[in-house]
């Protein structure tokens, strides 16, 4: 293998994690910024009160895209 080849697989295993950890990821942060709005607003200061809405919110989006995730990293594979 040359260097052209491995620097090829990198960058390409690079962008399949973005795509397949981006939905996930953006789903947490609106469910968290979504929060922390709202504690801002009622002056509720509890870290551990985004944490159950988050889990629930990536559990629905693994069940969601999950088997996608799946085919995407079986394809790369």
């Amino acid at each position: 293998m040359d260097n052209a080849t491995v620097i090829d697989l990198a960058r390409e295993a690079l962008i399949i994690t973005l795509m397949v950890s981006g939905p996930i990821l953006v789903i947490a942060l609106g469910i968290g910024l979504l929060i922390g709005i709202v504690q801002a607003a009622t002056s509720i200061n509890e870290a551990t009160l985004s944490f159950i809405p988050k889990l629930f919110g990536v559990g629905l989006s693994l069940v969601i895209f999950g088997s996608w995730q799946i085919s995407v990293l079986t394809d790369y594979v």
